[in-house]
């Protein structure tokens, strides 16, 4: 049986391709778009996930997930950097995930760890992290959509009235356990 902490990492990965792809899909300028002083710019949300993953996942079984030196507040300040730069955090915050995830073992997942002082097991603060980061991808999405109308927009799933044609190809195939990491390569 295929553990939980293999499954959070096909998800993850799934999560960290999305967003790349889409980021991928953009000109520089508009990763540092916002459209009001409440919004966030792509950047600021892949710094925001950049902080997030290095504070939660940094000694993550002996500190709290929320570090003193974790500046939270300037996560969401308009930055001047780099597509480089920006997406040099990018790699950075999922791999310190994909570290910390390596040394765990499924008989811990019942272990409690801090976030912001309020206890979770490991697998409680692991899906609180999918759900984090899927939220903020979706987001990364998006705007990568709203200025898709320049350029033509390379569908992330199963392109729009292409879901037929999909179906089709999908249930001519034999019934198998799709390996989702090949997706990922």
């Amino acid at each position: 049986m295929e553990g939980f902490i293999t499954s959070a990492l096909r998800q993850f990965k799934m999560y960290q391709s999305l967003g790349e792809k889409a980021m991928a899909q953009m000109e520089d300028e508009h990763l540092f778009w916002q459209g009001n002083e409440d919004g966030n710019s792509v950047c600021n949300i892949v710094l925001h996930l950049h902080g997030n993953m290095m504070s939660r996942w940094t000694d993550f079984k002996t500190t709290d997930g929320e570090k003193e030196w974790r500046n939270r507040d300037g996560e969401f300040t308009p930055a001047t950097m780099t597509r480089a730069e920006m997406m040099a955090k990018w790699q950075e915050g999922w791999q310190c995930l994909y570290n910390a995830l390596a040394q765990v073992k499924d008989d811990e997942l019942q272990h409690i760890i801090y976030i912001r002082n309020d206890g979770h097991t490991i697998l409680e603060a692991v899906c609180r992290q999918i759900a984090h980061y899927s939220y903020h991808v979706g987001q990364i999405v998006f705007l990568a959509k709203l200025f898709s109308n320049k350029a033509p927009w390379q569908s992330l799933s199963i392109p729009r009235n292409a879901s037929q044609d999909y179906n089709q190809a999908k249930f001519s195939q034999t019934k198998e356990k799709r390996d989702f990491t090949k997706d990922l390569l």
